[in-house]
């Protein structure tokens, strides 16, 4: 839908940002019969689509399957010491990312009825958004239910460091989408990003340097899960080192090397910089203040996913802008459960909002799952043990090494592998769960099932995995469990 200058439109549901969340919002409102349009100022489609989750995914995929290959007697004589063709890669990868064009989203819309108005979104007031268009026309949209906020986060820089504008650091959408492998990479950060993009990159043929504030990685996971995809790194050739800052960054040319002058007094040099350290939610310019919340704050929720603090109940936030669970997958279940809400409320039905409830999202706090393609992969939903501890549960956890499990064996020589549950022991359900090792992202979705459904341990005695594959596993740590 084209845009011009000075028009006002009425819809029943307006949804800010064209994301996973947002797409999904508007398909659940577009369904229940609301005339609903989206509102986006870059590619339909979102961050995963084009700077995440899809490209992400297709660098890895490759470096995982010749990892498979090359850890079975047979296959790995077959593949020899090949290694990946880059351009390959790559080019698969920009398929994935649909050439970062957005035609096949756009059409998905037009499909399912739903509008769109290309431009910046900014609330002005009740039930109210003015789009500012490219061309510089404005059109004003207001809604007669709802306004839904999914305009997702952003990374975030850290303040203060000199020389880091001029150095252009890489941030997630660069190191998703570099049309070449650099020569020398350094990752400062040790979350997801950090860790995926340097066994990618590593992957590729790039000598790569990680660097890390504190002591390990992946610091919201089990300890364990951070120590074995260390050693993998290492293994792979990446540089991985602790307890260590940037505190000055120097590109004099523009384009040239990056001259990085760490904290422990040493220089590293490289072609590229990638900065995995955080981030921020995309509300700094969208007219939080015109209803009465700071610009650039999260924006809290309820479990209806209802923005508190705003009168009327019609402004929602789905998706990372709620900082309740930064996950697209929870933020499309999230959005899930909004659409339900401006449905129900738009019919005058009231919202059920009991634990499970159709309209509250109540796996973000329970039952959140997360996959790590690295090498190996980390998978795990739930809670860890410390946090289940902090949250004054009487738990135990049960650990057991996948490697001794008959089917991993099969799947690699030498499969090497850990799993964890926590066990809570007054209600006798898992409350967490985490794996390490190759092809356990496929386990995880037992996991959660396990934990959001709180199935009681003696029921799930009675799921019997096959035989033999690596879900065997189970046996051992509900063994563990039963005591």
């Amino acid at each position: 839908m084209s845009t011009t200058a000075d028009t006002r439109e009425e819809y029943d549901v307006i949804v800010l940002g064209a994301g996973p969340t947002g797409e999904n919002v508007a398909d659940r409102t577009a369904a229940a019969g609301l005339r609903t349009v989206i509102v986006e100022a870059e590619l339909v489609g979102g961050e995963c689509s084009y700077w995440a989750c899809m490209p992400s995914k297709a660098l890895l995929r490759p470096a995982a399957a010749l990892a498979d290959a090359r850890a079975v007697a047979g296959s790995r004589e077959a593949v020899g010491d090949g290694r990946l063709d880059a351009a390959a890669v790559l080019a698969r990868r920009d398929s994935f990312a649909s050439h970062w064009r957005d035609d096949g989203q756009v059409k998905w819309l037009r499909d399912t009825g739903i509008d769109l108005v290309r431009g910046h979104g900014r609330l002005a007031g009740v039930r109210t958004v003015t789009v500012e268009a490219e061309d510089g026309g404005e059109r004003v949209l207001t809604a007669r239910h709802a306004v839904a906020v999914c305009t997702g986060s952003r990374p975030v820089l850290p303040a203060g460091v000199p020389g880091l504008a001029e150095a252009r650091p890489w941030t997630n959408r660069e190191a998703t989408g570099a049309p070449a492998v650099p020569g020398r990479l350094a990752v400062v950060g040790g979350g997801v990003v950090g860790v995926e993009m340097a066994s990618a990159w590593r992957a590729l043929g790039a000598e790569v340097v990680l660097l890390v504030r504190g002591g390990g990685l992946l610091p919201r996971m089990e300890p364990f899960a951070g120590e074995l995809v260390r050693d993998g790194l290492r293994e792979a050739g990446v540089d991985v080192r602790f307890g260590v800052e940037v505190t000055a960054l120097e590109r004099t040319d523009g384009s040239g090397p990056v001259g990085l002058t760490l904290s422990d007094g040493r220089r590293l040099d490289v072609d590229e910089v990638l900065y995995a350290t955080g981030r921020a939610p995309r509300t700094a310019d969208i007219g939080l203040e015109q209803v009465g919340l700071k610009p650039g704050d999260w924006l809290e929720v309820d479990d209806s996913c209802t923005v508190l603090d705003v009168p009327g109940e019609w402004l929602y936030a789905a998706g990372d802008v709620n900082h309740r669970a930064l996950l697209t997958h929870q933020g499309k279940y999230q959005a899930r459960i909004t659409g339900a809400a401006i449905a129900a409320r738009a019919q005058g039905r009231a919202l059920d909002t009991s634990r499970w409830g159709a309209h509250a999202a109540s796996a973000d706090s329970a039952g959140a799952p997360q996959v790590v393609f690295t090498q190996p992969e980390v998978a795990a939903v739930g809670l860890t043990l410390a946090e289940a501890e902090r949250a004054g549960l009487r738990v135990k956890s049960v650990d057991h090494d996948l490697g001794a499990v008959a089917g991993a064996s099969l799947y690699g020589d030498d499969y090497r592998g850990s799993a964890r549950v926590v066990f809570d022991l007054e209600r006798q359900v898992l409350v967490g769960a985490c794996l390490v090792g190759p092809a356990v992202a496929e386990l995880l979705h037992s996991a959660t099932v396990a934990v959001v459904g709180e199935v009681p341990i003696d029921r799930l005695w009675h799921a019997v995995p096959a035989y033999p594959t690596i879900s065997e596993v189970w046996l051992r740590l509900l063994e563990g469990c039963r005591g």
